[in-house]
């Protein structure tokens, strides 16, 4: 291992891990700290072992509802440590694998954590203790994020856990509260009550995944107080008794106090990033509201040293940080990468039913003055929808009446995350309502929802 490198990046998230890889294909010599174990929150306590457990969750939805499939299961029991041990399987293996790819590039792993140090020098504290220098021409600060707090909510990870405890408890709680109605909230909240155990989300605000365009917010709503949810909006939590066996949860809501009783509380209230004990401080190097300040390529006001992901404004999404990290090496190396388009990032939430979205809802289009046209249809309307047995929810689009510009796309169904790419895609190409309306769709399939829901914003649906 050497002492001097092209490229030292802290943190081996899908910001950090990405960044150190196509850096390594362009030509330097790379290495990459981390302290915990490689890809970060992301493929060890995130995406990869949420989606483990939620598809645990949906294969018990799918035996119990087999009749539906003209298919008779006996007997249905959930394995909840095997549950557990599955998703802890698939998080492992996915990490081993950017180990072999850190090897297939040539790429330098250093355990410790890392920290700053004077000039382009960053020391490594391992594990034992012990400190080493490592110097490089360029450093990447990729750290990333942790559950944040509130002070009315502490943690003890116990009986008021985050979402690292959440998919590795012991034992399955009878009741739960969940506190926070965002992505990382409303899929546990799936996850739990799918299995059996009495779910309570508490949302501070008006509608639960209060990013989304209000049409999906209400649809998803609807549909988990069908599976027996109970949603509490515009409340909060002030107070959460631990006394006892269990939690009592004191909530704040339009019509007075209400006590919540519940064995765990799961704090999803959103993300703190980690830039304590970095050394940015000695560097000089700009924050502003506990993010690094830096420029369209990443750079922050220290020449050679660059921020990626979670600790830099924009989405905090895994795949926002990957994009980021190839953009900054990749300007690094001389190229000429375009800036990233924040406004065509597609957020996907892995309940069931799935939500993705990317772009303008469509309140946001019409506060920004446009004059919109749009477009819904139903899973309802859809033939692969009704043989798949998943006629939840819809497809709406929204386009820009002068020009037919792609504002927003906004979907709730079975494998809408698979489905939103395209809208990506279209919008990045500039492409109008019309040409999607003539670009032929397979049938049958999900899919064919968003070219019907486009020739419905101009009156030209056929299915509905």
């Amino acid at each position: 291992m050497s002492s001097k490198y092209d490229l030292i990046v802290i943190g081996s998230g899908p910001g950090g891990y990405v960044a150190a890889i196509r850096a390594a294909q362009l030509g330097m010599t790379v290495a990459i700290v981390e302290k915990a174990e490689l890809g970060g929150v992301c493929l060890n306590w995130g995406c990869i072992p949420t989606k483990a457990l939620l598809k645990s969750a949906q294969v018990f939805e799918y035996i119990n509802h087999a009749a539906d499939f003209g298919i008779s299961v006996k007997e249905s029991t959930v394995d909840f440590k095997g549950m557990v041990n599955r998703s802890r399987e698939v998080a492992n293996s996915n990490s081993k694998g950017i180990d072999f790819l850190f090897k297939k590039n040539k790429i330098d792993v250093i355990k410790g954590h890392g920290t700053l140090s004077r000039g382009k020098q960053v020391k490594v504290i391992d594990a034992d203790g012990n400190k080493v220098s490592y110097e490089a021409k360029n450093i990447i600060l990729a750290t990333g994020g942790r559950a944040r707090e509130l002070p009315n909510l502490s943690m003890d990870g116990n009986k008021v856990i985050g979402y690292r405890e959440a998919m590795t408890l012991s034992v399955q709680p009878k009741k739960m509260v969940i506190v926070g109605s965002g992505a990382i909230g409303v899929e546990f909240a799936y996850f739990y009550n799918s299995i059996g155990t009495e779910v309570t989300i508490v949302e501070y605000l008006q509608n639960i995944l209060p990013v989304e365009d209000e049409d999906i917010s209400a649809t998803l709503a609807r549909s988990f107080k069908k599976k027996g949810i109970k949603i509490m909006t515009q409340a909060e939590v002030t107070k959460v008794d631990k006394k006892g066996k269990g939690c009592k949860v004191s909530v704040s809501t339009k019509k007075g106090e209400e006590i919540l009783e519940c064995d765990i509380v799961l704090s999803a209230v959103g993300l703190a990033t980690n830039l304590e004990d970095l050394g940015i401080e000695n560097q000089g190097i700009v924050t502003e509201k506990e993010k690094v300040v830096v420029d369209e390529y990443y750079s922050t006001n220290i020449s050679g040293i660059y921020a990626i992901g979670d600790i830099v404004q924009g989405q905090t999404l895994a795949h926002v940080a990957s994009a980021e990290g190839i953009i900054c090496v990749e300007k690094m190396a001389g190229q000429s990468p375009q800036p990233l388009d924040y406004g065509n990032i597609p957020g996907c939430t892995y309940c069931y039913p799935e939500i993705s979205s990317v772009g303008m809802t469509e309140k946001e289009a019409l506060a920004k003055g446009y004059e919109i046209k749009v477009g819904k249809f139903p899973f309802s309307a859809s033939g692969k929808a009704k043989a798949s047995g998943a006629t939840e929810g819809f497809v709406k689009v929204i386009f820009d009446a002068k020009y037919g510009e792609w504002l927003g796309a906004h979907m709730i169904g079975a494998n809408v995350t698979e489905m939103i790419g395209e809208a990506v895609v279209a919008r990045k190409l500039e492409t109008t309502g019309h040409e999607i309306i003539k670009s032929v769709h397979p049938h049958p399939t999900m899919s064919e929802a968003i070219m019907e829901a486009a020739a419905d914003a101009y009156g030209e649906v056929i299915h509905m």
